[in-house]
């Protein structure tokens, strides 16, 4: 744990304490996923599901500099309703904390705080990844998660990278840097809002014992990378695999005529494609996060049993 602590909030002290399972969550999915009151809507789902699962929820943010790891309920409703809340990655943390900024986590930015505090599986939405080209020749663009995950070692629950992005290149990226990715009653790496990508994946669990025997065999053989446990969407709510595509393909393209770029095409062609499918990528989403949820507090309860 870095000089400068992260504060634990009185139940994730507990759980450490007495060795109970613990699984963080990120903050951006609260300050620029959703708008208000969704976003704490689906904040306090996301904690429930974890705690009727038998873990206790770590929802990590920095709240006027200060890193936190376990959000009371009052903290939750500030951040939802916040304003001008960075998005920390690694880069960010300094300058949050020494200007004393409110900053919501994101995959890396949870992954090292819960490292720091000990806390070994994370559920959240889709990972960032290899982004696709918007126009040839365009600048390669690599989200910090990647290079987190190959040297954090934390279990990241999620429905794969975010659909988004360039899915080949991101496992490719992943392969070369030596980060498990492993399907969770899958063969393949899910789509995000489809459950199939078409992408086989190497490494396949069916049950939250055989993924936590991957992952602790991983840390035993003192490796020190993440891994990635894929869930894909539920069923019911999942989404046709050629339909998401023609929706981002169209985002894209949308993207490229307005000319947004850098960090703004991320939350652009979400929002994008939540109007070109009526709705449906957002109800694909939400599910997925609870889905992640509910298996991150199975896998946390298992790995905790040595």
């Amino acid at each position: 744990m870095p000089n400068l602590s992260p504060t634990l909030s009185a139940a994730v002290s507990e759980a450490l304490r007495t060795k109970q399972p613990i699984v963080a969550l990120e903050s951006t999915v609260i300050t620029h996923g959703l708008p208000w009151p969704q976003n704490l809507e689906l904040a306090r789902r996301m904690e429930a599901t974890v705690r009727a699962g038998g873990a206790c929820p770590a929802t990590i943010a920095i709240l006027k500099g200060e890193i936190k790891v376990g959000l009371s309920d009052a903290e939750l409703e500030y951040l939802a309703q916040a304003q001008g809340v960075m998005k920390v990655s690694r880069r960010d943390y300094p300058v949050a904390v020494a200007q004393k900024c409110d900053g919501a986590t994101t995959v890396a930015g949870t992954m090292i705080a819960a490292h720091w505090a000990g806390i070994q599986v994370f559920a959240t939405g889709g990972v960032g990844g290899v982004h696709r080209r918007l126009a040839p020749g365009a600048d390669l663009d690599i989200s910090a998660d990647l290079p987190e995950l190959a040297r954090t070692p934390v279990l990241v629950v999620c429905a794969g990278a975010k659909a988004i992005l360039d899915l080949p290149g991101t496992l490719e990226w992943l392969e070369t840097h030596g980060v498990p990715v492993i399907g969770y009653g899958t063969d393949e790496f899910p789509a995000f809002y489809s459950r199939e990508s078409g992408l086989r994946l190497e490494a396949r669990a069916d049950t939250p014992e055989q993924a936590a025997a991957i992952v602790r065999a991983m840390w035993d053989l003192n490796f020190t990378s993440g891994a990635l446990l894929c869930v894909p969407v539920p069923e019911e709510s999942a989404r046709p695999r050629d339909d998401m595509e023609a929706a981002i393909g169209q985002a894209l393209h949308d993207a490229d005529a307005a000319g947004i770029k850098g960090k703004a095409v991320t939350p652009y062609l979400l929002s994008r494609i939540a109007e070109l499918t009526h709705g449906e990528s957002l109800a694909a989403n939400l599910a997925l996060l609870d889905n992640n949820a509910r298996v991150a507090a199975q896998v946390a309860s298992v790995i905790g049993i040595s």
